[in-house]
């Protein structure tokens, strides 16, 4: 285990807002924390390096290290009121299993109050169907000898009887009428007193031996049953015969699992396993759950599901009033060890102490967090070690809980990501490629950014997209400018509706990224610190999710690429995500129309047709993923492109979106003249403009030579044109 890891309750404050660490320190000796400012979290010594400012805090001192643990798996828990006195039983469910994993994988099971298990119905080590029965100190185990299908429905069951001492499961693929039964004698003096149940776990405090696959409609008699009764005893109609009858079709935007029978014996999901997914029913008539949800009665469950790593907290930090707005970190050490955890301070709510407003993109961090890449190589912890680097990789550590960018064990995509657990991703000199210039990405890259503005003497606030999507245009409404990151990729309706707005009414905005405004994205209504994706059809993806399951569980709405909503990145910034390619930067050529009146004090200052063919990300301005111009999806038609990405080498490739067949493809004329950054401006009739750089590496040159550069130059000049101070 990493000797020493924290994370943070929320990732944004503004003053008087309290924020909370949770830290895990496997050291006998206290650890200190303290506060840290954060200017650059880039380690290449060919750049500014790392830059950090000490700040005093209330927080800062030594505490008693302690090791906090995590448990991972998805799995339901049902607690009830009190204890259930049954001398015979049979506990029953769809499943469609997804993995054998050499272990057993529980799907139903019984527990007393101290957590001892009762009885469980598990997946074995082969794929066999195995029930066990803990009672009176002694064990009776039964196994099938036909194993399960993956990917396939079917009913499992298991029955005890204490009246003829006998213990029995069975299977039966759903349609068919042929089940494997297997039986066993026990005692005959059983009795089954349990008030815990868990589907997908063992039941007790943690998830334990967790089950990968969909289970459906699991139900508990109080008395054995056949397999012919079985059948009539789950038909809709006589669902009230049994003791408990669990119904996933019911709340599955929320975390509360229903019990449709009079008992009320509902449960919990824990570690968000994914809902809204088809179940035994769906047969391809409706996509929706919202509008056929008896087709989605299913939860997927998997072994490695985590989100939120329910730390206690080790200290607190209350925001003052007369902090600047900005990128700070609660530094953490013990012995040779240290850990940083970033969080974004705000100014006061509906208060700006600057003209300009830099947007931070949590949620693209959030989604990206602990991406274990899969060309990562362990070659490239040799350059990290000589940058003095963040030494930790997801790669290395993925039983930390992966991004959405991974798969679960099981092979389907990850859905969930939150930021309420360590993030190596969200780190002061973490490094995402190993290979080329910097590397860098997400929060290290914005953070060139950032080391700009404070070369430049920019006064600028921080706004999250976390208050964009709370708070809507409100929380930028003050600002005349407002800047992205370099990769604001991942969005929610209401934030794309609040920059929407702030552009119509007046505001300027500068989108100095690329593959910006790409994902659609949900908050869970019940912890919002969690976001969910659901990568449908189309778009660079790194997994896609099942025929059926297109729509976000937590909000209902159709997920995917907000170009298959209606809503192209050009609507709102005039580009959109056009190609990519590997990790390395081209340059722009400025255009015949830059030198019109209306945009040409853009390149106030600048001499050179060429624009970028420099920088620590990638070596140039412009590469790795690029937008461009497109007026069927939403360009504006007065947008003047007024300098264009060339020169991308081979393995650079039209989006998919883009892509109709192996020689055709939506844009016109050569696909391949697609795949280029387009430098437009554009002026909107509510008195607002936009300025779009359209690639992804454009904020890596604006440290180069000192920050004294044409593409310095070029962003200095919009900002001071679109916030009317002088820069």
């Amino acid at each position: 285990m990493i000797p020493l890891l924290g994370y943070s309750n929320k990732l944004s404050g503004r003053p008087g807002d309290t924020i909370e660490f949770k830290v895990s320190s496997r050291s006998s000796d206290d650890f200190y924390a303290d506060l840290v400012r954060v200017v650059c979290a880039d380690p290449n010594p060919d750049g500014p390096g790392i830059i950090e400012n000490d700040i005093n805090a209330a927080f800062a001192g030594r505490y008693p290290s302690r090791a906090q643990d995590f448990h991972s798996g998805s799995c339901v828990q049902i607690r009830a009121p009190k204890a259930l006195d049954f001398s015979s039983l049979t506990l029953t469910a769809l499943i469609w299993p997804t993995l054998l994993n050499g272990r057993n994988q529980t799907i139903l099971s019984l527990a007393d109050s101290n957590g001892e298990c009762q009885l469980d119905l598990a997946l074995g080590a082969s794929g066999e169907l195995c029930a066990n029965v803990y009672l009176s100190g002694s064990r009776w185990s039964c196994s099938s000898e036909e194993i399960v299908t993956l990917r396939e429905w079917q009913r499992v069951w298991v029955s005890c009887s204490a009246s003829d001492g006998t213990l029995s499961l069975g299977f039966a693929r759903c349609g068919q009428n042929n089940p494997t039964l297997r039986s066993l004698s026990m005692s005959d003096t059983l009795n089954f007193r349990f008030d815990q149940i868990a589907f997908a776990s063992v039941a007790g405090a943690h998830p334990k031996e967790c089950f990968n696959g969909k289970i459906e409609a699991p139900a508990l008699f109080n008395r054995t049953c056949g397999t012919s009764e079985l059948t009539a005893l789950l038909s809709d109609d006589s669902r009230q015969h049994a003791h408990a009858h669990w119904d996933f079709c019911k709340n599955i935007s929320g975390t509360q699992v229903l019990d449709s029978g009079v008992h009320q014996l509902h449960g919990t999901t824990i570690n968000y396993p994914t809902r809204g997914v088809t179940g035994s029913l769906w047969d391809g008539t409706e996509m929706c759950w919202r509008h056929k949800p008896e087709h989605y009665g299913a939860i997927h469950f998997h072994e490695d599901d985590i989100v939120d790593f329910e730390w206690q907290t080790d200290f607190e930090f209350t925001i003052p009033e007369n902090i600047r707005s900005g990128i700070y970190a609660a530094r953490i050490r013990c012995g040779d060890f240290e850990d940083k955890i970033p969080f974004f301070v705000l100014p006061e709510k509906n208060k700006s102490r600057a003209s300009l407003c830099v947007l931070v993109s949590t949620f693209t961090y959030s989604i990206y967090g602990n991406h274990a890449r899969p060309d990562y190589d362990e070659l490239w912890q040799e350059k990290w070690r000589e940058w003095n680097a963040y030494p930790w990789n997801p790669a290395e550590y993925p039983e930390y809980g992966l991004s959405t960018y991974n798969n679960h064990a099981d092979g389907s995509g990850i859905c969930h990501a939150s930021h309420r657990r360590p993030l190596f991703t969200l780190r002061p000199g973490y490094v995402t490629f190993g290979y080329g210039e910097s590397g860098l990405r997400h929060f290290q890259a914005d953070t060139h950014l950032i080391a700009w503005l404070e070369n430049k003497g920019i006064d600028y606030d921080i706004v999250t997209d976390w208050e964009l999507h709370h708070d809507g245009a409100d929380s930028i409404a003050k600002y005349k400018c407002v800047t992205t990151g370099s990769h604001p990729e991942y969005h929610t309706k209401e934030t794309l509706n609040a920059l929407r707005d702030y552009r119509d009414s007046g505001g300027n905005l500068i989108y100095i990224g690329g593959n910006g405004f790409y994902w659609r994205v949900a908050l869970s209504s019940e912890n919002p610190s969690i976001i969910e994706i659901r990568r449908g059809e189309g778009g660079i993806r790194a997994w896609a999710s099942e025929p059926g399951e297109y729509y976000n569980a937590f909000d209902g709405e159709y997920g995917g690429l907000w170009r298959r909503n209606a809503r192209p990145p050009q609507q709102l910034a005039a580009v959109g995500f056009s190609g990519q390619g590997q990790f390395v930067g081209s340059y722009y050529r400025r255009t015949e129309a830059s030198n019109q009146a209306e945009v040409s004090w853009i390149f106030a200052g600048v001499n050179d047709d060429i624009i970028g063919d420099f920088g620590l990300s990638g070596g140039g301005a412009a590469g790795f993923e690029v937008d461009r111009v497109d007026h069927r999806l939403g360009t504006p038609s007065n947008a003047v492109v007024v300098a264009r990405s060339e020169n991308h080498g081979d393995t650079f490739v039209l989006v998919p979106e883009e892509r109709l067949t192996h020689i055709t493809a939506l844009p016109d004329g050569d696909p391949n003249d697609a795949i280029r950054a387009d430098m437009t401006y554009c002026d909107y009739p509510g008195g607002g403009a936009v300025f779009s750089v359209g690639s992804i590496t454009f904020c890596g040159s604006l440290p180069h030579n000192e920050f004294d550069n044409s593409v310095s130059r070029i962003l200095k000049n919009v900002v001071k044109r679109f916030t009317d101070v002088s820069a």
